[in-house]
């Protein structure tokens, strides 16, 4: 297999160089980590196949992309639209809170932020990338048609033309700018929570200094320093349980019953959905230590904390974090992973 004077291992590597941005592309079309990562190697493997007819008439990154948008919109033809708690039911108050899980294949996934943002050194690059992976505009995202959603992601985050994203769906410039415009109104109508999270790269003053007081307050499980801390609306999710809480009371209410056992744990700082987060080691009285129990994403706006999302699944997440599955008790910090 052949093309030009390219050979498997020039291949390999050529393709590798752009497995960041696929991966973030496939991951704001699918709304889930681990499809996005099957998506990409899908579309390496498809390349590999037919590098030898890849005739070079576009540029080898934007045969890639659309070879990964085909897969993406042939993985979404089952209709499966990723969402959070928020999308599915009302908010529960305490007294009637219950833990109801839902299947994986319902939930937006949390990823790394290593895994989807390629290293830029422009600052207003990073910025956008940043927040086309957020939780909310995820979420907003998953509302969309797959073209639709397409066309957003790469008019809008990607800023490739109209006439580069007409020759890659095989359709016409006005069909694209149509699809542009329906995109933007449904996003201009739906008021997602979060969506008006802030936070600067790299964090300032300010939010670095909420974020140690979250983490001082979160360990040393005192609720009124929390309390402190939550916007007055803040949202907490926990999904698989289709649950969500709105509000402080309600919030910490959970935390010191239900969410009782959680007191004494550890936080490690972790960079997820271009927000700050942590992930959560909960005291484990069998082993001793700690063992994993969630992926924290922090929203932050006007100084206070808005959303307080947790990720329960501790088997998938911390692996693709490229944490561990325990802490030694006499450990309170670990390296970052990922």
């Amino acid at each position: 297999m052949t093309n030009g004077t390219a050979t498997p291992t020039d291949l390999d590597t050529r393709l590798e160089a752009h497995r960041t941005e696929l991966t973030g592309y496939c991951y704001r079309m699918l709304g889930s980590s681990f499809e996005a990562e099957d998506a990409v190697q899908d579309t390496m493997i498809r390349a590999w196949r037919s590098y030898d007819k890849f005739e070079g008439r576009s540029s080898l990154r934007s045969w890639l992309y659309r070879i990964a948008t085909n897969v993406c919109l042939d993985m979404l033809t089952a209709g499966n639209k990723r969402a959070r708690p928020m999308d599915l039911t009302e908010s529960t108050p305490l007294a009637q809170a219950a833990l109801t899980p839902r299947p994986d294949n319902t939930w937006l996934e949390p990823m790394p932020d290593a895994r989807v943002l390629p290293t830029t050194g422009d600052p207003a690059e990073a910025a956008i990338a940043k927040e086309s992976v957020r939780l909310a505009f995820m979420a907003a995202l998953q509302q969309l048609p797959a073209k639709q959603r397409a066309v957003l992601i790469l008019r809008e985050v990607l800023a490739w033309k109209a006439s580069e994203v007409a020759e890659l769906l095989g359709t016409s410039v006005a069909s694209v700018n149509s699809a542009l415009q329906r995109a933007r109104a449904t996003l201009a109508e739906r008021k997602e929570p979060g969506a008006d999270a802030t936070v600067s790269d790299p964090l300032d003053e300010d939010q670095q200094k909420l974020l140690d007081r979250y983490v001082a307050a979160f360990e040393g499980y005192d609720m009124s320093a929390l309390t402190a801390l939550l916007h007055e609306d803040a949202v907490m999710t926990m999904p698989p349980f289709d649950l969500w809480l709105t509000g402080v009371g309600d919030i910490t209410g959970f935390m010191t019953t239900l969410g009782a056992p959680c007191a004494g744990s550890r936080l490690v700082p972790v960079q997820v959905n271009g927000l700050p987060g942590f992930a959560q080691y909960k005291p484990d009285p069998e082993k001793g230590g700690f063992s994993p129990w969630a992926v924290q994403v922090l929203e932050i706006s006007d100084g206070r904390i808005t959303g307080f999302h947790c990720f329960l699944d501790t088997q998938r997440w911390f692996p693709l974090f490229d944490l561990p599955l325990h802490l030694e008790a006499e450990t309170d910090q670990v390296e970052q992973g990922a």
